[in-house]
């Protein structure tokens, strides 16, 4: 039984590098909430909550989160016990959606599990890789300052990119970055700023040979991607579709996508994560994680998660020093070559940095399950 003691919670903000602009927002100060699980013996996992300070990419935001945390799903496990973190997710369940929130404890408890079995998170979820491919996300609507950060990330040996793309910025876009990169791989991210209606103009994307359109309809629609993929050559990519396995699974068998964006944050945790590369492994559907502009803690679990064998394609899972002067984890994560080293040491295989941690702390509270 994992006997749990206290948890705590860290609500943090830090100021990125550069503005991170899509269609939707743009984001120049990152707030986050940090979960710490600590057991009777000591031992600490440590989980990350990803949703935005304001509801654009998903309804969760940092708010909600931390009412949700403190209000339901902390009292919820000072009631209920537990054996192994892959009983968690049907434990939150109880209540709807939230899916940011459950995560942040989910993960925060495998952590802990895996370090008190003196495994690696990876070696626990069942990956086998020692290292893992690792792409980038261009945020920036200049031409120009796109072609310098490409520039600069394929020095640093990143393997693919993505482009964030809308009807009024795609093609004027893709077009001269294409001409100045002609075999870089390319992938664009819509946001759901598409509808049907632009079906010829998301057709004239083909030309351009991308490795995949990652949601270019509306953030909760299967349906009318299915109708897209049969139009276009270009494969489809789903993310905000994507909130459970059964979302999986219907998009699959419908047709919706080839390739499926597995963020742990937006389905949940590690558990339906997993479940939904084993469902995409089975039936022929490439997966690949996405980012959301994270901490070390949350990029740590991703690392985890990519070491699967089903995920293929580099994900959004780049260095710390790319987002933030300082991480809060240590060692931060560095990428070489175009790949990034699997920790082989117990839990996420990262420390966390309490000095780092502390200075970005806008508000802590602990609660006691005793």
């Amino acid at each position: 039984m994992i006997k749990i003691k206290t948890i705590t919670l860290y609500l943090i903000s830090k100021r990125l590098k550069l503005p991170f602009s899509t269609h939707l927002e743009t984001v120049n100060d990152r707030e986050a909430i940090i979960v710490e699980v600590t057991d009777h013996q000591g031992f600490q996992g440590y989980g990350e909550v990803v949703a935005f300070s304001s509801p654009w990419y998903t309804e969760e935001t940092v708010s909600t989160c931390f009412h949700m945390l403190k209000d339901y799903f902390i009292p919820l496990l000072k009631k209920e016990s537990i054996t192994h973190p892959n009983e968690v997710t049907a434990l939150l369940n109880k209540y709807k959606r939230n899916q940011m929130a459950k995560a942040g404890l989910e993960t925060a408890i495998w952590d802990l599990f895996a370090k008190r079995q003196q495994m690696s998170l990876s070696s626990l979820l069942g990956g086998s890789k020692t290292k893992i491919s690792s792409g980038v996300v261009v945020g920036t609507s200049s031409i120009k300052d796109a072609i310098s950060q490409i520039e600069s990330y394929l020095a640093d040996g990143y393997q693919r990119v993505k482009l964030k793309i809308s009807p009024d910025h795609d093609i004027n876009l893709i077009e001269p970055i294409r001409k100045q990169f002609p075999n870089l791989s390319i992938m664009a991210d819509a946001n759901s700023a598409y509808s049907l209606k632009d079906i010829d103009r998301l057709k004239a994307l083909d030309q351009y040979g991308l490795l995949m359109i990652e949601q270019p309809l509306a953030h909760d629609d299967i349906i009318d991607h299915a109708t897209l993929q049969k139009e276009i050559q270009t494969p489809i990519c789903l993310d905000e579709s994507i909130v459970t396995y059964e979302d999986a699974r219907k998009a699959i068998e419908l047709g919706s996508c080839q390739v499926i964006n597995v963020k742990i944050g937006r389905v949940g945790g590690l558990q339906t994560a997993k479940q939904i590369h084993d469902l995409a492994l089975q039936k022929g559907i490439d997966v690949w994680v996405g980012g959301m502009l994270e901490f070390g803690i949350s990029r740590a679990h991703n690392i985890a998660l990519a070491s699967l064998p089903g995920f293929t394609i580099p994900g959004d899972i780049s260095a710390s020093s790319r987002y933030w002067d300082e991480d809060i984890t240590l060692p931060e994560v560095t990428v070489e070559n175009g790949y990034i080293e699997v920790p082989k040491g117990p839990g996420i295989g990262f420390d966390i940095n309490k000095f780092s941690l502390e200075k970005s702390t806008v508000f802590k509270e602990s609660f006691s399950l005793i």
